[in-house]
């Protein structure tokens, strides 16, 4: 009776200090992904709503002449003579095949809008959930977490959004395997081109962060990053190759800030094995 009363004891006090059953984890765990879910909402309602503003002005620019970027490029090709970097001066004519297709690309691109714009607060909620799992000295080392993280996806978005994307539509729209066939582009396929595009940017900014979790567990050692660079480097160019014009300096501009976050990975990565072996030594 005496050892199972402090069991008890012992049991009360760790819930008092704050440990949590697995059921009270997966409530907690709910609880951020409603947060999350309700933040991305509300504001993908602010983006349905502004449908002129989205479409017209951010989603629909880049395939223009006057677009930012490719009026940038435009200019570089008259200072260097070179026209081949001049990009996206075809008109690019989007169909709408299906009744629907409109609306729902409507929706679709509000709840991309959404999760971007609310992306600081999904990640705020993350860092909630698994900050008390951390060591007081690992909390110190990830101070600062939701801030980078939400800057390195918003550059990374940005990235694809005025460089990637343009590039990209410039060489899909002229690409054709034959005089006999002319593109028509369903306005869905548009829209699913450059929302994954920039999606697929910021993620990919989030390397160093990725990087930095990974080696704390020891899944990832910079060791591995530095074995396997020229494999990386090699489908950075392969990929800056395919988007971009036949042109070396378009295919540096996509090339340099995905090698300059390879090689920050490399030295984040190295950083948190040197200071795991300092704690096991």
């Amino acid at each position: 009776m005496a050892e199972s009363a402090n069991k008890e004891k012992q049991s009360k006090r760790k819930n008092d200090q704050g440990e949590m059953s697995f059921l009270e984890h997966l409530e907690e765990l709910r609880w951020h992904i409603i947060r999350s879910v309700l933040a991305i909402f509300v504001l993908a309602i602010v983006a349905f709503i502004m449908k002129g503003f989205i479409f017209d002005t951010i989603v629909l620019k880049p395939k223009t002449s006057d677009f930012w970027t490719n009026r940038m490029f435009a200019k570089l090709a008259d200072l260097v003579h070179i026209d081949t970097l001049r990009i996206n001066q075809k008109e690019l004519h989007l169909i709408s095949i299906k009744m629907a297709d409109q609306f729902m690309a409507h929706i679709w691109t509000s709840i991309i809008a959404g999760f971007i714009l609310a992306s600081p607060i999904v990640f705020l909620e993350f860092w909630k959930f698994i900050k008390p799992a951390l060591y007081e000295k690992e909390k110190r080392y990830a101070s600062g977490a939701v801030f980078y993280t939400s800057v390195l996806f918003m550059l990374g978005v940005l990235f694809g959004y005025f460089l990637i994307v343009p590039l990209s539509l410039n060489f899909l729209n002229a690409y054709n395997v034959s005089d006999q066939v002319e593109n028509q582009i369903n306005f869905l396929s548009y829209i699913s081109t450059v929302t994954s595009v920039v999606f697929a940017a910021g993620v990919s900014f989030l390397l160093p962060i990725f990087s930095y979790f990974l080696s704390k567990v020891g899944i990832l050692t910079p060791d591995f990053m530095r074995t396997y660079r020229r494999h990386a480097y090699v489908l950075m160019l392969l990929l800056a190759a395919v988007i971009t014009p036949p042109d070396v300096f378009s295919q540096i501009m996509v090339c340099i800030p995905l090698i300059f976050l390879y090689e920050l990975s490399i030295f984040i990565s190295k950083r948190v094995v040197k200071k795991r072996e300092k704690e096991f030594n």
